[in-house]
């Protein structure tokens, strides 16, 4: 597509909404009260049981032609799980406590390993680890089931894991109890474990390939969740929390109908979908106080939490085929995490996934696709079509009539295929494709100008930030490369760093880190396969940066292992991976699986000084 057309395609998709409004409310505005609410979902209910029985007729007549006999329409079968990750090699901290890779400074995002003073916390297949990694020991110190005494584990994932002072928060979601699970333990001065509580909300599966459900900004735990409605009977489940208690316990619903809100959408009654951001105060003593807001949309999906605000773009679940596809077909919200009204901006196509999205200065600014879906499941790995780079004042939120317009829309260079990978490192925009070497771009989103073309020679599989520049990870044949982008008056790539017959293991943004140590200096970690296939073993590798140059640091490698039988009870695959790189001052840990390797960065190269196997066999529980 040339870019006058793709030009034409923006405009005719941004026109088709017709000028924006001169004045709308300032906010959405809820159900008045609950017997206004009660009524849309009967509404809700009949359009779906309609849409239901004229597909079963429409299927029937279609069996009657070819003469077949006629047996019950067959249900939509359930998304096959996601396929195993490749085995993987894991990684170290930082000095300070904060070691996950987070998109948004003071926002905490759910991970697999946390660092509290000289312990790390490990979340890994159903058990919580604690491992002292002081400055002259390495141990295994105690190790509890990820979830509460009573409560059955089948069919539920635990996946996630936050710190809020000596509070171990695990995150998870059950298929049998149809929610979201918050486990509460307790990390004593001796790094040992203790089972607090459990609380249990109501919700759809909010698992996405790429994002994670759990934030933790201040004291105050966020959760986005959706729920749809149009797929439920005559009571259908609405958001609520319960306190576990001796098997089960009471759910209270914490979304009045006057803290839900429309978004304006038009919508298809199966495709209606609470989308709902839940916020949960930490006290002391291991407790929650949850509350909830919700905005009903399309199901499509893609959220972003920025230090105040929880931003969620609301897509059909069906993209039209765009011959301009309108503005208003999408919604953009703003959900205050202070408890504000929520607002909303009608636009066009959807993000990629949160990286996607950037509040700066008073504006959004988001990544979007004519194609995308949201990231919903594994949607975040679909086709993303045409793109344009939207960015907005904040000021053109309000109501549901809120628009965007035409202008907002800048169209950019294709880089084709699927999968898009994209990411904001300061006053840039990066993208682009992981299935090809075709040139990634640059783009200074806030000034007019060309986007940069960046012609790498490899796929760009991974982009992430290297303090104020940026670094484009990718593989050229069987190798793996390294390329730091240098972003100033204009991107430019500089020599990158080849590690021969390797791949990455993690595809996850966590997986990765970077420890700064000065200005445009400072070390890089990320977990990889060696040996091309894999066969190599897996290993994280260590780079120094040295003003955008790379050197090799070396790497610490997993000891080769057979299949281990743990005993493992719940979540006995790692879909957010098992392999992290951890700085903690001088010292760096390679977490791969059950090990726990220390090394030192001496005359230029990474040592192993010892390692630890701290899995239920090897450290005897």
């Amino acid at each position: 597509m040339t870019r006058l057309r793709l030009l034409s395609v923006l405009l005719a998709l941004s026109v088709a909404a017709g000028a924006q409004a001169k004045e709308t409310p300032s906010h959405l505005t809820p159900f008045a009260n609950e017997a206004a609410f009660q009524d849309y979902l009967a509404k809700v209910r009949k359009a779906e049981q309609k849409r239901q029985a004229e597909q079963e007729r429409k299927w029937r007549r279609e069996r009657a032609k070819q003469g077949q006999m006629i047996y019950p329409a067959p249900m939509s079968p359930p998304p096959p799980p996601p396929p195993a990750p490749p085995a993987a090699a894991e990684a170290a901290a930082p000095a300070s406590d904060a070691i996950t890779n987070v998109q948004t400074a003071g926002v905490e995002e759910g991970g697999i390993v946390k660092k509290l003073g000289d312990y790390l916390i490990v979340l890994r297949r159903g058990r919580l680890f604690t491992i002292k990694a002081g400055p002259d020991e390495l141990r295994p110190v105690d190790s509890i089931d990820a979830f509460g005494p009573g409560i059955d584990p089948g069919g539920a994932w635990y996946d996630e894991m936050l710190i809020s002072g000596r509070t171990v928060l695990v995150i998870g979601y059950s298929y049998a109890r149809g929610g979201t699970e918050v486990g509460l333990f307790h990390v004593d001065d001796a790094g040992r474990l203790s089972y607090r509580n459990t609380y249990h909300l109501r919700s759809n599966d909010y698992y996405s390939s790429r994002n994670y459900a759990s934030r933790l900004v201040g004291k105050q735990l966020v959760f986005y969740s959706p729920m749809r409605l149009g797929v439920m009977g005559d009571a259908p489940m609405l958001p609520a929390v319960r306190h576990w208690r001796d098997g089960g316990g009471e759910f209270k619903r914490i979304l009045p109908a006057t803290r839900i809100y429309g978004s304006g959408q038009e919508l298809q009654a199966y495709d209606a979908t609470l989308h709902t951001v839940t916020v949960c105060d930490i006290r002391d003593g291991a407790e929650l106080d949850c509350r909830a807001t919700a905005v009903l949309g399309s199901s499509g999906r893609v959220f972003y939490v920025a230090a105040d605000t929880v931003y969620v773009w609301l897509a059909p679940v069906r993209t039209p085929r765009w011959r301009g596809a309108p503005i208003g077909d999408s919604a953009l919200l703003r959900m205050p995490l202070g408890g504000g009204e929520p607002q909303a901006l009608r636009v066009a196509g959807a993000p990629i996934d949160q990286m996607s999205f950037l509040e700066r200065d008073g504006h959004i600014n988001v990544l979007v696709g004519r194609d995308a879906g949201g990231e919903g499941m594994w949607r975040s790995d679909g086709k993303t079509g045409p793109i344009a780079l939207f960015r907005a004042p904040l000021r053109l939120f309000g109501g549901a009539q809120a628009s965007s317009a035409p202008e907002h829309y800048r169209p950019l260079p294709g880089v084709g295929g699927w999968s898009l990978q994209n990411r904001f490192v300061g006053d840039w925009l990066l993208y682009g494709n992981p299935y090809s070497d075709a040139p990634a771009y640059a783009v200074a989103y806030a000034r007019t100008g060309q986007p940069v073309a960046l012609d790498l020679g490899h796929r760009s599989e991974r982009i992430e930030a290297l303090g104020g520049d940026a670094l484009i990870v990718g593989n050229r044949g069987g190798d793996l490369v390294f390329s730091s982008i240098r972003l100033d008056g204009t991107a430019t790539a500089m020599t990158g760093y080849i590690e021969r017959n390797a791949a990455q293991s993690e595809s996850r943004t966590h997986g990765f880190f970077y420890q700064p140590k000065g200005v445009r200096e400072g070390i890089l970690g990320l977990p990889m396969l060696t040996g091309g296939d894999g066969r190599g073993g897996a290993a994280v590798k260590y780079l120094r940066n040295r003003d955008l140059r790379l050197g090799d640091l070396g790497q610490l490698a997993a000891s080769p292992q057979g299949r281990l039988d743990d005993g493992c009870r719940a979540s006995c695959v790692d879909w957010y991976g098992n392999a992290r790189p951890i700085f903690v001052g001088e010292r760096v840990y390679a977490l791969m699986g059950y090990e726990l390797v220390e090394g030192r960065i001496i005359d230029g190269a990474v040592t192993e000084r010892r390692r630890v196997d701290y899995s239920p066999r090897g450290n005897g529980r």
